[in-house]
């Protein structure tokens, strides 16, 4: 694999106008590569805005402070990751990819005043029952150790193309017993994008999410992990992995239940529909 330094993090802004156009027949959506890109982005020092991450904290319900959580570098790796994804040599439109799971790794305490090297890569182009799947992969290091790890699996959707064996979805099991209800008010979708950097228009505009086959926009999924974990803020160690599928989209707005319970060396935790049950999202949080 090869090795692209950029000088800096790119603007986001380009970069979701090229993802438009790749939408548009005869002016970006020509005939894409059949395989990943072999390259790897990479941008050093890249220093902590720390106004950036209290807004960041604000909105996800993180305590403001020096350590970074788990799921703030994905949001510093976030452009390179959208750099790679929207380059022409990248097999699938960027929009309408569906992000099924994402796992972090934190290997130790990551604080406010250092500065990482930022590094995204492609891989594991492989079979789904409803098209194909890929992880995206970003790391953070500093000094040459690397100190962060995420992982999140991305499905483009294509019945035609689909090989893998189709899961037993079966009956849906009764949700475990609540520990908090939260209001998602559909001011997650703006306040998430302007921290994240993320600006789908699925997630903040109506007429955006019914392009894309919801009547009204949804929560993006690493705001509802990042909730979750803040949740769980106190009682996570050191180093830890957390890992979390996405299931059904939360609609904006929505009333949902948060579950957390104990599980060996760490928890198991979950977010539902309040009324119905529907899941939204399910994961597990265990120390390294």
């Amino acid at each position: 694999m090869s090795t692209l330094e950029l000088p800096r993090l790119p603007a986001a802004g380009p970069l979701y106008r090229r993802a438009a156009l790749a939408l548009v027949p005869g002016v970006g959506g020509g005939r894409r590569a059949a395989e990943l890109p072999d390259l790897e982005l990479v941008v050093r020092d890249v220093p902590v805005d720390r106004e950036h991450l209290a807004g960041y904290d604000r909105v996800c319900g993180f305590p403001l402070g020096d350590r970074l959580p788990a799921t703030y570098p994905h949001i510093m790796a976030f452009p390179l990751a959208l750099r790679l994804m929207t380059a022409p040599d990248f097999p699938f439109p960027m929009v309408g990819l569906v992000h099924l799971a994402n796992r972090i790794t934190v290997r130790r305490p990551l604080d406010a005043g250092e500065r990482y090297d930022l590094a995204v890569r492609a891989t594991d182009l492989r079979p789904h029952d409803r098209g194909r799947q890929l992880d995206v992969v970003a790391t953070a290091s500093v000094g040459g150790e690397e100190v962060w790890r995420d992982v999140s699996t991305y499905l483009s959707r294509d019945r035609g193309a689909g090989q893998g064996e189709r899961r037993d979805r079966g009956d849906r099991p009764a949700p475990p017993a609540p520990a908090a209800r939260w209001r998602v008010e559909p001011r997650v979708g703006p306040d998430y994008a302007r921290v994240s950097g993320d600006h789908n228009p699925i997630h903040t505009s109506r007429l955006g999410a019914r392009l894309l086959g919801f009547p009204r926009p949804i929560a993006h999924g690493m705001w509802s992990k990042a909730r979750c974990l803040a949740a769980l803020h106190s009682r996570l160690p050191d180093a830890y992995t957390v890992d979390v599928g996405f299931k059904l989209p939360l609609p904006l707005p929505s009333t949902v239940a948060f579950s957390a319970a104990p599980d060996g060396d760490g928890w198991r935790f979950a977010l539902h529909a309040a009324t119905s049950g529907k899941p939204h999202l399910s994961g597990t949080a265990r120390r390294e």
